[in-house]
């Protein structure tokens, strides 16, 4: 765990969802691997060769910005593909229960934190993959509003969901801690907005942050 200018009294957690309120190799594979396939489908190309693509410009944004990453769906954008159409993929291509359980240590976590933080995702899937995936978890009571990437039709690293989610919650940047996986995606943007990081590897890492706020 890494922490950013953390505020000293927050009044609100903006979570990532994927790979961070959840540690799933096989699913946070499939995520992507599935989209890439249907990728490969609707291009007439085979998925291996969907995949070398997808890498291919993945390794050429990084090294055009200084290492920075590029979501899925910005990648998909640029050759062709409009974030609604990788909305309905999501939406129908993923299925979160096939691979996640209830987690009731996370529970703990968050029902300790909601006590005197008010919690919110912003979240690359849509709101309906969202939703099934925190449903799985066992932890949508704790999180009644979801910036998906149907509510902006941006795609993080963007700063229209983290806006988004300061307006839902009624709070400025400086009061929020943008907690996740990946730097690029889930932090960086949130600092330069004002708000503290915590930059996790995993939901093992989740489990400590009532300990730390």
């Amino acid at each position: 765990m890494k922490t950013y200018n953390l505020p000293p009294n927050p009044k609100a957690l903006i979570f990532d969802i994927d790979s961070t309120l959840y540690t799933n190799a096989a699913y946070a594979f499939e995520q992507v691997d599935c989209q890439v396939r249907q990728f490969a489908k609707d291009r007439g190309i085979t998925a291996d060769e969907a995949r070398r693509m997808v890498a291919d410009y993945r390794k050429q944004y990084a090294a055009a910005n200084n290492g920075k990453k590029i979501s899925l769906g910005n990648t998909l954008l640029a050759f062709g593909i409009p974030i609604a159409q990788s909305v309905e993929w999501r939406k129908t291509l993923m299925e979160p229960a096939d691979f996640l359980t209830r987690d009731e240590k996370l529970i703990q976590t968050l029902r300790e934190l909601s006590k005197s933080l008010k919690l919110i995702c912003v979240t690359n899937n849509p709101v309906f993959t969202a939703r099934k995936t925190l449903d799985a978890i066992g932890i949508s009571e704790f999180f009644p509003e979801i910036v998906g990437l149907d509510t902006c039709l941006k795609s993080k690293p963007a700063l229209e969901p983290f806006e988004e989610a300061c307006r839902i919650l009624q709070v400025t940047p400086k009061e929020c801690i943008a907690i996740g996986d990946r730097y690029d995606m889930d932090i960086a943007l949130p600092l330069q907005m004002g708000m503290g990081g915590i930059l996790v590897t995993g939901v093992e890492e989740v489990y400590k942050i009532s300990e730390l706020l």
